[in-house]
């Protein structure tokens, strides 16, 4: 299937799943910078626009869990010790304003300037505003740029805020994949031992060679809890170059039985290409992305696996002709212990999103515009890790 880079644009490059992934590889302190850098844009931009003089935003800092204050003024001298303690006390924050609506504010006994709010949210039992003094009656269009402002301010609040969301499922995710793996080990190991008693016991033949099956499984079972337990921890990524093709075929060689079982037909490409990635965990997402498209297509359906590749990153989408994905699939289908599929642990597709964070890619699910679900990755085409 062709698909021409103008018509994924939108698809491949979304900016809250851009940011996102950005900020899952960055320290608490570096991305609570980021907010304020922005925040910082912002009042300079209002500042440029006469008669505006002076500027303070007051957010909610997601990472660092408290209210923010930054303030600019353009006027020198233009505060008294009483206005600003004015301010400070929010005293004269006695109404609530509605979101993005710009409000004069009465502070004549304090100053001659014009004051103006624009209420952005509130949490945590505190407001979060853009306070603007101005020496003349803001005119329709400059407060229309403050709604801007504080429009764009709450949607990258909102993003930020996602990723914080993000960064303690995943650390829940690793603490929990940690436990259970200390905990199956010692059967895991103990089954072994009892095969290899086995095998060593039984004379040549059928028995024997059931033993020796078992042997191998727990060996493999104990190499995939391994994996399991350290998926996507960089310094734990073995990367090298490895066929993208060659990947898909051998997770559908493993689906066989249940693709047949169902009469599926899986489309994919009769080209290829090679990325830098860490094949034994890269292949654990693409056994559960088809997994699931298996599992939800109808009998006789057809799944689809493409991909195409741009200059610096590689767009792969897997499509089938199920039911799709309701709004609160989309929302919550990568959290943590969420399924829809009965007897599922829903840590799959959780799992699998932090292996292609982990890769500086990012996963995301829509649905299609012709019915059924669709699974997006986007990996870099770069070998730097």
């Amino acid at each position: 299937m062709q698909v021409t880079t103008k018509a994924l644009t939108g698809v491949l490059n979304p900016s809250s799943q851009k940011i996102n992934t950005d900020l899952q590889s960055l320290p608490s302190s570096k991305i609570a910078s980021q907010i304020e850098d922005f925040c910082q844009v912002q009042i300079e931009y209002l500042l440029s626009k006469f008669p505006i003089h002076w500027c303070r935003i007051i957010y909610f800092d997601p990472f660092l869990e408290g209210h923010q204050t930054i303030t600019r003024c353009v006027q020198d001298g233009f505060f008294s010790k009483k206005l600003l303690t004015h301010l400070n006390l929010e005293e004269w924050l006695v109404d609530f304003y509605p979101a993005f609506t710009v409000n004069e504010v009465n502070l004549s006994h304090l100053t001659t300037s014009f004051c103006y709010i624009c209420p952005i949210g509130y949490k945590n039992q505190k407001p979060e505003y853009i306070l603007i003094f101005a020496h003349e009656p803001l005119s329709p269009s400059l407060q229309q740029d403050v709604r801007q402002s504080a429009i764009l301010l709450s949607k990258h609040l909102d993003i930020y805020s996602e990723s914080r969301q993000q960064k303690a499922e995943i650390q829940l995710l690793e603490h929990i994949l940690q436990r259970a793996g200390h905990q199956l080990r010692h059967p895991l190991t103990m089954i072994s031992l009892y095969a290899e008693n086995l095998y060593l016991g039984l004379p040549s033949g059928s028995s024997q060679e059931q033993a020796a099956i078992i042997r191998e499984s727990i060996q493999d079972l104990d190499t995939n809890l391994t994996e399991l337990i350290y998926c996507g921890q960089k310094e734990r990524l073995r990367v090298a170059l490895h066929d993208l093709r060659s990947l898909v075929i051998e997770t559908i060689q493993g689906l066989k039985p249940l693709i047949e079982q169902k009469q599926l037909q899986i489309c994919y490409p009769d080209t290829s290409t090679i990325l830098a990635i860490d094949s034994l965990q890269m292949k654990q997402v693409f056994d559960n992305l088809l997994s699931n498209a298996v599992h939800f297509s109808p009998v006789s359906g057809i799944i689809s696996c493409n991909w195409q590749i741009f200059q610096d990153e590689i767009l792969i989408w897997i499509s089938d002709q199920g039911v799709g994905l309701s709004s609160d699939d989309i929302q919550k289908i990568f959290t943590p212990f969420y399924s829809r599929r009965p007897g599922g642990t829903g840590l799959g597709l959780t799992i699998a999103k932090k292996i292609v964070l982990d890769h500086h890619g990012n996963l995301w699910a829509q649905n299609s515009p012709v019915g059924g679900a669709q699974f997006f990755i986007s990996l870099p085409r770069s070998t730097s890790f």
